[in-house]
């Protein structure tokens, strides 16, 4: 059992036995730190080994992974507590944590959509029109895949392994990543290519672009914050959102359903952790079960 996993089974029986704090309570607290664990072991750090610089580095990926300042706030007291503990019992002799302040409530987020929000958004799309589907489609990749804008209208058919349940993506600065892709993608492609795409006239130069406009040619990024924006307004949206938001929510609702910080910032081509850590090759099927179980979408099946 590693320094972690003893430390937090240890935390944990205090919690229940001493602090008597509900199931809840401590499973939440519980998530809050194996949050930490896993940007720790990013970056090759036991508990008694991080610095307040660490913690400062560690909030500073929550919030650029766009979870709110509540969240945020509590995590934070998830932490404090941790380390209360780990000092009570001797474990530590410094607490890292003891500098570190709740984030200020106005920090500008960006937006993030709920569950209902992107199934109204889904359902307002016309499904008897050409580019419903296609839109459908869009819409499913840019949530359950976490994609820039630019990496959507630039998907290609060679960039799909569906039977090992991945997409490439080219990312910023030509880098590749593989992105678990759920069954419900799968899905919204296959009907959109079959009834809609393979119908069209492609131009050259397209052949390979999944998305296609209806002159057969790449879609811009203008288009799909067209698209977006129109859809938002069908169903009296009051939020400003844009591609992006899909991106910021795919994020959000993974690491506040608890999966692992690392997986997510993977899948999500971010730059490491730490400017100095190079990622450990995490397993590919170890990070693709990481997204698809805590992903929403994938809880319908």
């Amino acid at each position: 059992m590693s320094n972690w996993e003893r430390y937090i089974k240890d935390f944990v029986s205090y919690l229940k036995i001493e602090k008597g704090l509900a199931e809840n309570s401590i499973l939440a607290y519980q998530n809050d730190v194996d949050k930490l664990k896993d940007f720790a072991t990013g970056i090759g750090k036991t508990a008694d080994q991080l610095d307040y610089e660490d913690l400062k580095q560690f909030l500073s990926t929550l919030f650029d992974l766009g979870l709110s300042a509540r969240s945020q706030a509590r995590i934070i007291s998830g932490i404090k507590q941790f380390y209360g503990f780990l000092i009570l019992e001797n474990l530590v002799k410094v607490d890292p944590s003891e500098l570190l302040e709740q984030p200020k409530l106005g920090r500008k987020l960006p937006e993030v959509l709920t569950i209902e929000e992107i199934d109204a958004l889904l359902a307002a799309i016309d499904l008897s029109k050409n580019e419903g589907h296609r839109n459908r489609a869009m819409l499913e990749t840019l949530y359950s895949c976490g994609l820039r804008v630019s990496e959507l209208v630039g998907l290609r058919f060679s960039d799909l392994f569906f039977e090992e349940g991945f997409i490439r993506v080219i990312g910023k600065g030509n880098k590749e990543r593989l992105v678990p892709v759920s069954p419900q993608v799968q899905k919204e492609i296959d009907i959109y290519q079959q009834h809609i795409r393979n119908h069209l006239t492609i131009q050259k130069g397209s052949e390979n672009i999944v998305f296609l406009n209806r002159r057969g040619a790449q879609l811009t990024r203008v288009m799909v914050f067209t698209i977006i924006k129109n859809l938002a307004d069908a169903i009296g949206l009051k939020k400003n959102i844009s591609p992006h938001t899909f991106r910021h929510s795919f994020a959000t609702h993974l690491i506040e359903g608890g999966a692992n910080l690392r997986a997510i910032q993977e899948m999500l081509g971010h730059e490491s952790i730490t400017t100095t850590e190079i990622y450990t090759h995490l397993d590919q099927r170890f990070l693709r079960d990481a997204i698809l179980s805590f992903h929403p979408r994938n809880a319908k099946g």
